[in-house]
Order: structure tokens, then C-alpha cells, then sequence
């Protein structure tokens, strides 16, 4: 029987290669001088720029998250006066709008947006596939089948 005891390090393997990239988007937007700024309000900035005024549920649906998760980077991007939430044509609706300072900011989000973009593109030549076509089979092989489901089929118990 082979020794895998460590046939689980990828995950960890795997989360510090992640960790380490985000670490480094967020010092590169540091280097642009958004010392007040996390890499995650990027894409609502560059998704309200691009749709408009948008609820969280938009938001969320395009980055493909959570809308907990969406509504806790809209609050705290609200706190830093990035967005405002205005009610919309449905009293029950609040639209996210970018401030001036989102839009006096854009220029340097969308540089750090594409220079991201290029350095992902170019680990991608020296991987087997590119990340995005990486990431896109490992989310679709999940979608079909969960990593819980995949554990317990290989569970040994008794």
C-alpha cells in the first residue's frame, strides 16, 4: 500500500499558492497608493462602471459569490465612500452607485485590473492549462459532484 499520508497537502498547497497571489494584488494596489483598499471591491467597481447602478444581487450573480458575501464588501465599501445605495424604482430595491472617488479611482483599478489579467495569463504558459481554464473544470467537476460526496465514496469506515 503506497505512503499517502500527505495526498491531502494540495489543499493546503493549494490554498497558500492563492493566499500568497491575493497578498500580492493587495500590495500592488498599495504600490498604486489605495492603502485603504481591498482587492475585492474591484470587480463592483468595474461591475457598476460597466452595468450601472446595480443591486446586490447583480453584483453577486456576475462575481459569482455569495450574497451575504456581496453585501458585506458593498457595506464596507459604502463605509469607505466608494459606493452609495439609493433606493430604486421599487422602494424595496437599493441600487449600488460609484462615488466620485470610485470614479477618480478607476484608472488605477483598471491598470492593476489588467496587469492582473496579463500575470495570470503568462503563470497560466507555464502551468498544463491556463488558471481560468483550471478554475473553470474544478468548479464545473464540483458543481457535478461535491467534495463531500467524493470524500464519503472513499471512506473506509469499520
Amino acid at each position: 500500500m503506497p505512503d499517502d499520508a500527505l495526498d491531502g497537502a494540495f489543499i493546503g498547497q493549494f490554498r497558500a499558492c492563492f493566499d500568497a497571489m491575493a497578498a500580492d494584488v493587495a500590495q500592488t494596489l498599495v504600490d498604486l497608493g489605495l492603502s485603504d483598499y481591498r482587492p475585492r471591491f474591484s470587480a463592483v467597481i468595474r461591475i457598476v462602471a460597466a452595468d450601472g447602478p446595480s443591486t446586490i444581487r447583480h453584483i453577486t450573480q456576475r462575481m459569482n459569490t455569495t450574497h451575504s458575501a456581496g453585501s458585506q464588501t458593498v457595506s464596507e465599501m459604502s463605509t469607505r465612500g466608494l459606493v452609495e445605495l439609493r433606493a430604486g424604482s421599487d422602494a424595496r430595491q437599493r441600487l449600488v452607485h460609484l462615488t466620485r472617488k470610485a470614479q477618480r479611482l478607476r484608472p488605477l483599478i483598471d491598470a492593476e485590473w489588467a496587469a492582473t489579467s496579463a500575470a495570470m495569463r503568462e503563470l497560466g504558459t507555464e502551468l498544463s492549462a491556463p488558471l481560468d481554464t483550471i478554475a473553470r473544470e474544478l468548479a464545473e467537476a464540483l458543481q457535478r459532484r461535491g467534495f463531500h460526496d467524493r470524500i464519503a465514496m472513499h471512506l473506509e469506515t469499520g
